[in-house]
């Protein structure tokens, strides 16, 4: 049906997958079925389509003789969403564990959570990885010995105007903004270069508010959201941080993943432990949240999860589960289960795309 989706899967082969997987998900009812799979690549973690939907990038979470891990190119047959492998590049550091293409179309900037560095990848004619144009090393730790030991670069995202890259750092505790240079393929510390946060919360990912006037930055050993104000220049000014979990919760819990609903109004994020999405609404004035509830994913270990593009349904992925749940969005921000749920083995990221492209 014309409102029908294509949802690209990845995983975990470390955990017993076999690659990337390619759900088919009707847009009416929640409902998903496999339809495809790309085998041949090891721990296709976290995946982003190019702007044309003509390319999908994987990041490869291992480390090479070098001590490097990869990112892997593809293309995709927009009427089946089979994919077929182009090739891969290495990103110049261990465990690359997050990706991005730039709005152009011209760059991939990739992070890797073990080697705390970031790369960027320019993005062929074909859709081919040339060799990386830049590699940034990050330098220093935090407060928890354990998780902070040095840097641990764990995600990037580009902001609407295509001009800064910001990237969480969890074992610096830090927020860094670079500014982009896409003719050239490099990355340029900002005018603000980094916004740090308390020591030991451990920002791990990030979101953008449709308004483009605040982001919320989830930190993963806090298990908090801090939301901030966005500058016209890229910049960050922090306005409050608020908890992931019930009051009442004793147990372990780290957290996975945020996304802002498209409509603005709320804010979801991911618990490992409590196993539940956090539900807040956004005041669209000051950007202030106000708790709305948690919802049971129905698994363990939430790693991802994905809000369709129309903002009707919630895919969540409960990675030592190896499942993938599908949820309604209400319109008051509840999420509610439709009783679809399908088995992929240890699935950590979701790429939506409308089927024929």
């Amino acid at each position: 049906m014309a409102n029908d989706l294509f949802a690209f899967v990845g995983t975990y082969t470390r955990l017993g997958s076999e690659g990337i997987y390619t759900l088919k998900m009707n847009g009416n009812t929640g409902e998903l079925e496999q339809v495809s799979l790309a085998t041949g690549i090891e721990n296709p973690s976290f995946l982003a389509l190019d702007p044309s939907n003509e390319h999908l990038y994987a990041v490869c979470e291992v480390g090479d003789k070098d001590g490097g891990g990869a990112c892997a190119a593809f293309s995709i047959n927009q009427a089946t969403g089979e994919l077929t492998p182009i090739n891969q590049q290495s990103t110049g550091g261990p465990g690359p564990c997050h990706l991005m293409v730039d709005g152009s179309d011209s760059l991939v900037i990739a992070t890797n959570y073990a080697g705390g560095s970031v790369a960027v990848l320019p993005i062929n004619d074909d859709g081919s990885l040339g060799e990386r144009t830049e590699f940034i090393q990050h330098e220093g730790s935090s407060i928890n010995p354990q998780r902070q030991e040095k840097a641990h670069a764990h995600s990037v995202n580009i902001d609407e105007s295509n001009t800064h890259a910001y990237v969480c750092d969890l074992g610096m505790d830090k927020v860094f903004i670079y500014d982009i240079d896409h003719e050239n393929g490099k990355l340029n510390p900002s005018q603000q270069p980094s916004v740090d946060e308390v020591p030991g919360q451990g920002p791990r990912h990030f979101t953008f508010h449709p308004s483009g006037k605040f982001v919320y930055v989830l930190n993963e050993l806090g298990c908090t959201i801090t939301a901030y104000q966005l500058s016209a220049n890229g910049g960050l000014s922090p306005i409050e941080t608020v908890g992931t979990l019930p009051d009442d919760w004793e147990g372990d819990n780290t957290t996975a993943d945020i996304h802002t609903s498209p409509d603005g109004n709320y804010v979801y994020a991911s618990n490992r432990g409590h196993h539940s999405l956090v539900i807040y609404e956004v005041d669209s004035s000051s950007g202030r949240l106000t708790y709305v509830g948690h919802e049971q994913t129905r698994g363990e270990t939430p790693r991802n999860f994905a809000i369709t593009p129309d903002g009707r349904f919630v895919l969540a992925e409960n990675q030592d589960t190896g499942t993938v749940v599908t949820f309604n969005r209400n319109a008051d921000g509840t999420l509610e289960a439709t009783g679809s749920v399908i088995d992929v083995p240890a699935p950590v990221c979701i790429q939506f795309m409308p089927v024929g492209g």
